[in-house]
């Protein structure tokens, strides 16, 4: 009786383990998913309605540049999340998902500029192999019993020196050293994909069902988001072909 009762419990932790892991993913991949369909629709507006793209781009003496506009558009995801890694306890649940939303409005708008150098044939092309090998690396990193945690430390570490090196790269303005680059990131990020989707798995087993844990939801929602679509742009410069 006593081996029954122990079996029942186990089954019954189980499934309520099985439980809020399925919730977590559905939420964090319902919050990604619509962060990705605001940005996909602001950057399209904003390359395709004249009005909207002349707040992008302004001719002057002949030569097209980015307005002050485009500028503040280029810098303010970055705001937005600092504001929400830094202000995360601070901040109601309903504050950071209206960040979460400007923040995914704002990206859209700042990738707009990809409609006018790639074609569009090519950029939804590159879009659904994005999709196709996140799936992947998402479904493995689920799936998994290796522990993925050295390896999300090794990848972090691996993208701080792509972005300095990426800066150093915008002042000597190589090609193929950006060429390079790019492949380093599909590598980066399709591993990230994998251990920040594990890391959801794995948080799921602490839910405790306060507001605070719903939070988190946004947080890995947002991993996810800028994995995807820095998987999508590295891909992009390497496949992608311009007008």
């Amino acid at each position: 009786m006593d081996n029954k009762r122990s079996m029942d419990i186990d089954q019954f932790q189980t499934a309520t383990i099985a439980t809020k892991t399925n919730s977590l993913l559905a939420s964090t991949f319902g919050w990604m998913f619509l962060a990705l369909v605001i940005s996909a629709v602001s950057s399209l507006l904003f390359a395709y309605v004249p009005e909207l793209l002349n707040m992008m781009f302004a001719e002057e003496n002949g030569v097209v540049k980015p307005t002050i506009f485009a500028y503040i558009t280029m810098f303010a995801p970055l705001a937005f999340i600092l504001v929400m890694n830094f202000g995360f306890e601070k901040l109601s649940y309903g504050v950071l998902i209206i960040c979460f939303l400007l923040y995914a409005a704002i990206t859209g708008i700042s990738l707009s500029f990809i409609f006018l150098v790639y074609a569009s044939g090519s950029i939804v092309k590159v879009f659904a192999a994005t999709g196709g090998l996140f799936a992947l690396m998402a479904i493995l990193g689920y799936t998994t019993k290796t522990d993925l945690t050295k390896m999300g430390s090794f990848l972090m570490m691996a993208l701080f020196g792509v972005i300095i090196a990426s800066l150093i790269n915008y002042f000597t303005q190589s090609a193929a050293f950006d060429y390079i680059l790019s492949f380093i990131c599909v590598i980066i990020f399709t591993g990230l994909t994998a251990y920040r989707v594990q890391e959801v798995k794995n948080l799921a087993a602490m839910d405790d069902g306060t507001v605070a844990f719903r939070k988190l939801s946004i947080m890995s929602a947002l991993g996810l988001y800028l994995a995807f679509l820095n998987l999508f742009l590295a891909l992009l410069r390497i496949f992608g072909g311009r007008k």
